[in-house]
């Protein structure tokens, strides 16, 4: 009897590069992502910006705003707009989480990439906090003074 391997089959379609350039994040979750056909073909041409979008909670439930995909040209009739709002697909106990860090702690909710996984689009949702330009100063500096020492010692050997 052969046996069947269950594999990550992931395809990255969009990421959101300035994400952890302007926040700290502090924890992230994988979600499901509501959408219609048209846009899931649009995603599959990876066709996705993921830039200005955002997460909010609201009556129990989380949304992605601001998540543009492209209309799909084949579709005709059935596109809808192309940044309209859409509902993520969360666990209640990672929900309440959320809910407590964005209301009490003043966080915000930001995509770090959309992607397909097995098939089925996800999005990873971090939870972040706004970093102050003298704390992106601070991690630029670093990250020059690690190339600097990396090129250091490459030199060496």
């Amino acid at each position: 009897m052969a046996t069947a391997e269950k594999k990550d089959d992931v395809q990255s379609v969009a990421r959101n590069k300035r994400a952890r350039h302007d926040y700290h994040i502090i924890e992230s979750w994988e979600a499901g992502i509501v959408l219609t056909g048209p846009e899931v073909k649009s995603l599959r041409d990876g066709r996705a910006n993921l830039g200005d979008a955002y997460g909010v909670v609201k009556d129990g439930e989380v949304w992605l705003l601001n998540l543009h995909i492209s209309p799909y040209e084949q579709a005709s009739y059935n596109n809808v707009e192309p940044t309209r709002t859409r509902k993520l697909l969360l666990h209640r106990k990672e929900i309440r989480k959320m809910i407590g860090a964005v209301e009490r702690q003043g966080l915000t909710l930001v995509p770090l990439e959309l992607y397909f996984k097995d098939g089925k689009a996800k999005v990873a949702l971090a939870l972040g906090k706004g970093k102050k330009q003298h704390d992106k100063r601070d991690d630029e500096a670093r990250r020059d003074a690690d190339r600097e020492i990396a090129r250091a010692i490459s030199r060496r050997r």
